[in-house]
Formats: C-alpha cells, sequence, structure tokens
C-alpha cells in the first residue's frame, strides 16, 4: 500500500506560533493563565494545556469578571473591544494573533476610515470573522455565498472593499469576487486568504485525485480542515474525516493500493505520524 501525506498538513505558522506563547506562559510559571477561546481548533492540544492549568474564557462576560492573570489572544485574532477591555480590567495580555489577520484587521480599519463598506467573505459566526468585523463599524457585513451578497441592502453607488477569511475556499472566493465585480463598479478587492491556505487546499486535491482512500485529519470546528475535507470529497469518494486515528473506521471493501493523507492547520504533529504510522492495519 502506498501512503502519501501531504507536506504541508499540520500547523501553519500562525498556529505554531500561538500555541507555543502559551506553552511559554506556562514555563515562567505565573498563574492564573487564560486563554480568550480555545487556543487552537483542537481538543487534544486544548485538553493538554487545561492539565497544566490553563483556562479557557468563552465570553467578554467571563472576561469582565476576571481580576488578576495572563490572557492569551488566539490566533483567530478579536476586535477591538477586547483589547479595551482588558486594558480596563488591568490584566497581562499576550497577544497571539496571526500577523495575516491582524493585516486584516488593519485593512478594515483603514477602509472604513476611508468610506468604503467593508465586506468579509467568510463564514460570519466563525471566531476570526467576528473578530475581523470587530475593526470595522456598523456597515462591515460578512457573506459566504452569492446569493447572501446579493440578498444584502446595498446602494448601486456604495464603494466596497472585498476581503477574505484567512481559511476561505480560494477558488470559491475567486468565483464570487468576479460575479460581485460585474455589479459594482467602485470595488477594491484585497484577497487576504493566506498562502499556506491556498497551498494546503492546492496539494489536497491533488493527491485526493490519485488515491483510493483519502484521509483529511483535524478539529470537527476547524474551518480550514472542513474545507479541505470538501474538496478532497470531491476528488476521491472515499474520503474520510477524522481527528484521532480511533475515528478511522473505513467501510471500503476489496483492495486499497493507496492512500492519501492531509491535515488542517491546527493538527499535531504526532497525530498525522499517528494515523500515517497505522493506517494499514485499518484495511
Amino acid at each position: 500500500m502506498e501512503i502519501t501525506v501531504a507536506k504541508t498538513a499540520g500547523f501553519c505558522f500562525g498556529v505554531k506560533r500561538a500555541v507555543e506563547k502559551v506553552y511559554d506562559q506556562i514555563a515562567t510559571g505565573k498563574k492564573p493563565i487564560y486563554t480568550y477561546g480555545p487556543i487552537i481548533h483542537n481538543e487534544e492540544v486544548v485538553r493538554d494545556l487545561e492539565e497544566k492549568g490553563v483556562q479557557v474564557i468563552h465570553s467578554k462576560e467571563e472576561l469582565e469578571a476576571l481580576k488578576e492573570g495572563v490572557v492569551v489572544i488566539r490566533s483567530h485574532g478579536v476586535g477591538r473591544e477586547i483589547y479595551e477591555l482588558l486594558e480596563r480590567q488591568g490584566l497581562e495580555l499576550v497577544d497571539a494573533t496571526c500577523p495575516f489577520v491582524k493585516k486584516i484587521h488593519k485593512i478594515v480599519r483603514e477602509q472604513c476610515e476611508a468610506g468604503r463598506r467593508v465586506i468579509i467573505v467568510g463564514n460570519e459566526h466563525h471566531p476570526e470573522v467576528e473578530g475581523i468585523k470587530g475593526w470595522g463599524n456598523e456597515y462591515t457585513l460578512a457573506v459566504e455565498s452569492l446569493e447572501e451578497f446579493e440578498n444584502l441592502a446595498l446602494r448601486p453607488d456604495e464603494k466596497l472593499c472585498i476581503v477574505a477569511q484567512t481559511t476561505f475556499n480560494y477558488n470559491k472566493f475567486q468565483d464570487l469576487v468576479e460575479k460581485i465585480s460585474k455589479t459594482y463598479y467602485d470595488i477594491l478587492v484585497l484577497n487576504t486568504i493566506c498562502n499556506a491556505t491556498q497551498e494546503r487546499q492546492v496539494e489536497a486535491r491533488q493527491i485526493a485525485s490519485q488515491v483510493d482512500v483519502m484521509i483529511v485529519i483535524g478539529g470537527k470546528n476547524s474551518s480550514n480542515t472542513q474545507k479541505l475535507y470538501e474538496i478532497c470529497r470531491r476528488e476521491c469518494k472515499h474520503t474520510y474525516y477524522i481527528q484521532t486515528l480511533e475515528d478511522f473506521k473505513p467501510e471500503i471493501t476489496g483492495t486499497v493500493r493507496s492512500v492519501g493523507i492531509t491535515a488542517g492547520a491546527s493538527t499535531p504533529n504526532q497525530i498525522i505520524e499517528e494515523v500515517h504510522t497505522n493506517v494499514r492495519i485499518k484495511f
């Protein structure tokens, strides 16, 4: 059996940096340590940090109740009001926001100040998009499809700026922008999809098109992993979405000659290696 592991699988730069910042705080011996939301969308990593005393804050209300401690902003980033709240509470801030996400915050703030309405192409309920919206104004919106865009109450003379969630499907973004551009003349499009995301999606598609079975590893709440699964599923009908090796229960019968493996940006290398080492015993 030939097994191909994607070279781009596993932690991206932003996630690796964020996780390391939390472990660095643990090493200092400071207590208490909090993360604003799970540091990454991977249950194994979050569980390990909790065992080491790191607590997850899930809301602004929980943050307002804190009187002391270190708060780590995760790689997804947050809106301006969270920074202001941390300062008012006198809490120590460790900012692990991915630099590529920070760049979008700056773009949104500047374009709103310049009088453009910002449209974010992405999932409005995803923490990254919620954070990006927090640097805009009341006119900043998020859409995932052309239908959602067409349902917006926009004036024909509005000046628009379009950005993307860093993990959005690159081809879908290009298609959406092309269709929107035919309707609105004064439009500024900034492709803010992370290069690592594009490379991961391209490689996943290529591998999936050449194997009998494709395995996509990542947390169930991971946006970029979900998109990898969608891409691979179109190329390989026997595509499986798992979090760990235990989740892999293939139903395929007959001879499997080739297996491809990729993983989302929040998947630790040890989980990828475990799947790679033991996948043969599952068939």
